[in-house]
């Protein structure tokens, strides 16, 4: 799936949960585009007009230009009559027949990426449970966006020549493997959630033609026999990473006891006694990069 066709996916989504979660008759967003200083919106859910699509808003103007600006959210209860914003966007938003209004900014890594909005059609102030609900949606929209960006630097990494990078670099590789594949069963969209599963096995594959990755004993069993449930694979990742098994649990949203066992089942295919042999005997398996 193209990046923009994905990242329309995930705003659609977004915004549906969020007139889900507060009863918001109208919600819309949009991205920044490459290279320019202003957010397109994209994406529309309950609108009665086109009078919102594809329109530029620019950083500082307007409700949602405020919240790209101080990369915060911001909210108006009467947009037209509104002192604390400018009135750019006006027309548009008086079309739509747009009242109390709520712009919530898509952060990713400190930068503003994009922005969503909830709207009623009437002049009434939008509580914190719809703006906890706002904020939630933009969330998901910043995961989504981080993990795109990591699989892409994972495929990157993936097609390059492997022969002799060092081993800081792919400790560095490891640790993005194992938060990727902590990250994947939380991604709603199938074609990125595959999109994201493949870039990691297109590393691990890089992984296994590194010189000297045979290196390294300790393992009974014949690791490249051994079938691991998907689960293990990401418990193994986070492991490989130097993450404690409560730090295990946290990533992958499970107990602490639950990790424990997919670790020794693990542990038990690969003929494995402690965390480490485990995690060198699946790198040998070409489970892991």
């Amino acid at each position: 799936m193209a990046a923009d066709a994905a990242e329309a996916v995930e705003l659609r989504g977004a915004l549906v949960r969020l007139r889900r979660a507060t009863g918001l008759p109208v919600a819309f967003g949009g991205l920044v585009e490459p290279g320019r200083q202003h957010v397109r919106i994209s994406e529309l859910s309950g609108t009665a007009t086109a009078a919102l699509s594809a329109l530029a808003v620019s950083s500082g103007n307007g409700l949602g230009g405020k919240a790209v600006a101080l990369a915060r959210p911001c909210a108006v209860t009467d947009y037209s009559a509104s002192r604390q914003i400018s009135h750019e966007y006006d027309i548009a938003v008086a079309t739509e027949g747009l009242c109390s209004v709520v712009a919530v900014p898509v952060v990713v890594r400190r930068r503003v990426r994009g922005v969503l909005y909830g709207a009623l059609r009437t002049v009434q102030p939008l509580g914190d449970r719809t703006l906890g609900a706002a904020v939630a949606a933009a969330r998901d929209v910043e995961q989504a966006l981080v993990v795109r960006d990591e699989a892409q630097g994972l495929l990157t990494v993936a097609r390059q020549p492997t022969a002799g990078m060092e081993t800081a670099a792919w400790e560095e590789v490891r640790e993005a493997h194992g938060a990727l594949r902590a990250l994947a069963p939380r991604i709603v969209d199938p074609a990125l959630r595959a999109e994201l599963l493949e870039a990691c096995g297109r590393l691990v594959g890089a992984a296994a033609n590194e010189p000297g990755r045979g290196a390294g004993t300790g393992a009974g069993a014949d690791a490249r026999a051994v079938t691991l449930a998907p689960r293990e694979v990401d418990v193994l990742a986070c492991v490989a990473a130097g993450v404690t098994n409560a730090g295990v649990a946290e990533r992958l949203g499970l107990r602490p006891e639950t990790v424990k066992g997919y670790l020794r089942s693990a542990m038990r295919k690969l003929g494995a006694h402690t965390r480490l042999e485990a995690v060198v005997a699946a790198r040998r398996a070409g489970l892991l990069p």
